[in-house]
């Protein structure tokens, strides 16, 4: 079932009943490129920036905490611009896949039937080509690095390409989205170190959980209309029982996070930053309400700021010890 079709040069501004659910309104992407431009923007999500923020944040800790075991001092910050990039546009190639993957779909779909491919704003085609053209850039950026690093990032690739068929198969589609989310944790390290140790390998086990819970909450959105065309989610499966996996999912990434510390040499500070971060995931149960789809998404958002906390506890450990 196909959604409706607009054309490209309608704005959300001037047409309010155009912008895709979770877009961000007047954003810049949609005041400042020209109209043949945003839906290609859409397909990157530029105006749901908290997906890149996901994508990048595990990129970071594995940089802060790998400049930690190293023995401390300023993480390299041209790393870090090049992982900022790159979790914008690969982050924008994994949801044209996605989008292409579920085109028959979304249109079905409450939240979804706006997006450029199920309103005739992009053909398959050139969904397909902008794929192509991302995954070149990405590859760019992922060049700048050591070996170990290019191909432990190019691996990624076989996650990101299974992930949007996971939901037809199975009810855990938010584990595949956890490994391919939160393969930065291991390419941030390595992109210091140039090799592996269990202290990175824990952090992404870490953020794996992490990816459970914030995105058990995102699907709670979603599951009236997945369980009508039959996808399949977390969401679903937990039903009202979802608060106890969430706590025990974020209890998981905090302690794993926590070892992965411990193991890298971290001090105080970063210890401190992780308790912090916990509170912020109590904040997050404290006020979820699985049928609330609102409440949902701003918890979902709100995750930006947990991965940031720990980020700034790593890198102020780094600096002052």
């Amino acid at each position: 079932m196909a959604g409706p079709v607009y054309t490209a040069q309608m704005t959300e501004t001037s047409h309010p009943e155009t912008r895709i659910a979770d877009a961000l309104p007047d954003h810049w992407a949609d005041r400042v490129l020209p109209g043949a431009l945003r839906p290609y923007a859409r397909l990157m999500r530029l105006e749901r920036p908290i997906g890149w923020w996901l994508l990048l944040l595990p990129c970071w800790w594995g940089l802060t905490l790998g400049q930690i075991a190293y023995g401390g001092g300023t993480p390299n910050p041209w790393y870090a611009f090049l992982f900022l990039l790159g979790a914008i546009i690969m982050r924008g190639a994994g949801c044209t896949l996605n989008d292409i993957a579920d085109r028959n779909f979304d249109g079905r779909v409450e939240r979804t039937r706006l997006r450029p491919i199920p309103a005739g704003q992009v053909s398959v085609r050139q969904a397909f080509a902008f794929l192509i053209l991302l995954c070149l850039l990405g590859l760019v950026i992922l060049l700048q690095f050591n070996w170990f690093t290019v191909a432990t990032g190019a691996a990624s690739l076989v996650i990101v390409a299974v992930y949007p068929f996971m939901k037809r198969i199975t009810y855990w589609p938010q584990a595949v989205l956890g490994l391919a989310f939160n393969w930065g944790a291991l390419v941030g390290w390595e992109s210091i170190h140039g090799s592996l140790s269990l202290a990175p390998v824990l952090l992404y086990a870490g953020g794996v959980s992490w990816t459970l819970a914030y995105d058990t909450i995102y699907a709670h959105q979603d599951k009236e209309d997945d369980a009508l065309i039959g996808l399949k989610s977390t969401a679903l499966k937990f039903g009202d029982k979802s608060i106890w996996w969430l706590a025990l999912f974020f209890a998981l990434a905090l302690a794993l996070i926590d070892a992965a510390t411990w193991l890298a040499g971290g001090s105080i500070i970063a210890h401190v930053g992780i308790a912090a971060a916990a509170m912020q995931a109590a904040w997050q149960l404290a006020r979820f309400q699985p049928d609330n789809g609102a409440r949902c998404l701003e918890l979902f958002r709100s995750n930006r700021i947990f991965g940031l906390i720990i980020t700034l506890g790593f890198l102020l450990d780094s600096l002052l010890t």
